[in-house]
């Protein structure tokens, strides 16, 4: 099994949500009868809840469970598990509104927080309103105790970091780190096969079905890292490069003039290709006929995998960006 693999995207109502995935990728979203407010699209996805589904090639229509099961070495490499889920979940989302307040656990707290798993996870800017800012992380000196009583204050907003973002920025969000998305923001996460978040505040907002929406306020506290000051974002450039290296996952930026290639070779490891911007041609190497211009066309907004068994010829029809997510396998 050699060819790259794409997926239905299943996408979720949240009520943050809006319908940029229309405006700015160009999809069909489904009607929502909350008014439109379609805030994530689940790319990739291996959960008992969540199962992403094979789109066009011989594996049409197989879940990626089922993928694994049975191309498991060819998809993830000869080491591969069989059982084990995938290990990355690739999400769009269309942040209209603020998010809540949040944290994951870290991993050694996890284990003693029955069912709850730790993510780091990285955020890649794709399009913002003007003025649009991320929160991650405390502002410096803020310690528990002042955290707390601004809970009960209602002015946590005073103990957390903001900084203003532009398309092509970037941050990873290590567990234990607190964080929301501003409003404004259409970004491309990628993160640890997880699906635990504590809200810590909510900013009195009330979810789809007219209720507040579930805090988990001592679990939040247990979780935060309390030294975790101002951390700061990867701002966008010109060039390819790493724009995050974490023991779970790394990603790598690469830049494409109009013409130009990016080869991935076969027997290496398991990969995401992510465009970004811009489009490009997929070629699988050493296949007759498969040459460019005549391969796939991977248009902005897509993420695919490509298998360890597979090798490919990436080229680029005008500028395009790429991120490219490895060693997670």
């Amino acid at each position: 099994m050699r060819e790259l693999l794409r997926f239905h995207p299943l996408y979720q109502e949240r009520v943050w949500g809006g319908r940029a995935l229309e405006t700015a990728l160009g999809r069909t979203l489904p009607p929502s009868p909350a008014g439109g407010s379609i805030g994530e699209s689940w790319e990739i996805v291996d959960r008992p809840e969540a199962q992403s589904v094979v789109q066009g090639g011989a594996l049409n229509g197989q879940s990626l469970r089922q993928v694994l099961a049975e191309h498991g070495a060819d998809v993830m490499g000869p080491k591969w598990s069989i059982g084990k889920p995938f290990p990355i979940i690739v999400k769009w989302l269309d942040c209209r509104e603020r998010l809540s307040l949040q944290v994951h656990p870290p991993a050694a707290l996890a284990k003693v927080l029955g069912g709850a798993e730790p993510k780091t996870e990285n955020w890649y800017i794709a399009h913002t309103a003007p003025d649009a800012h991320l929160i991650v992380g405390l502002k410096r000196g803020v310690t528990r105790d002042r955290f707390e009583r601004a809970i009960a204050e209602g002015t946590v907003e005073d103990c957390v970091h903001h900084f203003r973002v532009a398309a092509g920025d970037s941050i990873l969000v290590h567990s234990g780190q607190v964080h929301a998305i501003d409003a404004g923001n259409l970004i491309l996460e990628i993160q640890e096969n997880s699906d635990t978040t504590f809200r810590v505040y909510d900013w009195g907002r009330v979810g789809l079905d007219g209720q507040p929406r579930t805090l988990h306020v001592a679990e939040s506290l247990r979780s935060i890292d309390w030294n975790d000051f101002e951390p700061a974002a990867l701002r966008a450039a010109p060039t390819s490069g790493t724009i995050a290296d974490a023991p779970e996952f790394s990603i790598r930026r690469v830049v494409l003039g109009a013409g130009e290639r990016f080869h991935v070779r076969a027997g290496e490891q398991a990969r995401i290709l992510s465009v970004v911007s811009g489009a490009v041609r997929a070629n699988l190497e050493n296949t007759p006929g498969s040459r460019p211009p005549f391969g796939q066309k991977i248009d902005r907004g897509d993420n695919v995998l490509l298998p360890f068994a597979g090798a490919f010829t990436f080229t680029a029809e005008t500028t395009a960006i790429l991120l490219v997510t490895e060693n997670f396998s």
